[in-house]
């Protein structure tokens, strides 16, 4: 693992990606498994959005292979899944009888869901070169 994660804001950045992995995991397994039918699209935007989530933890852990193309790529999908759903509840409620994390731009959890993709491409902005750096002998 690089220095990036190990310590600071990056170690920080991957427990609150954490958390929302294992939050939005299970919102996602409790709606499915006991509503599924009342709010279709909503909870399957729950559990896209835990798989999200589980992605750029990773990622920003540097778990496997390509963890930065992980981060990036699930990071990017967050933004644009956020701003998405987020417009789409202010623009159609009755789409989303109920909330995914995703709603109203992630009101519910505080407006936490946009602000994290935005501190999460800034952080691999700012460690790119030592990502980079790593790789060369």
């Amino acid at each position: 693992m690089s220095a990036s994660t190990k310590s600071g804001a990056g170690r920080a950045l991957v427990a609150v990606y954490g958390v929302f992995a294992l939050a939005a995991t299970a919102r996602s397994l409790v709606q499915l498994g006991t509503k599924a039918s009342e709010a279709p699209l909503a909870y399957t935007l729950s559990a896209v959005a835990a798989l999200v989530y589980i992605a750029a933890t990773l990622g920003l852990a540097e778990v496997g292979p390509s963890p930065r193309r992980l981060a990036l790529a699930a990071v990017g999908f967050e933004l644009v899944g956020v701003l998405t759903v987020g417009t789409l509840t202010l623009l159609d409620p009755e789409l989303f009888p109920d909330q995914t994390v995703w709603s109203d731009y992630g009101a519910g959890y505080g407006w936490l869901p946009l602000v994290l993709p935005f501190v999460g491409l800034a952080w691999l902005w700012r460690t790119r070169s030592t990502a980079t750096d790593a790789s060369r002998p």
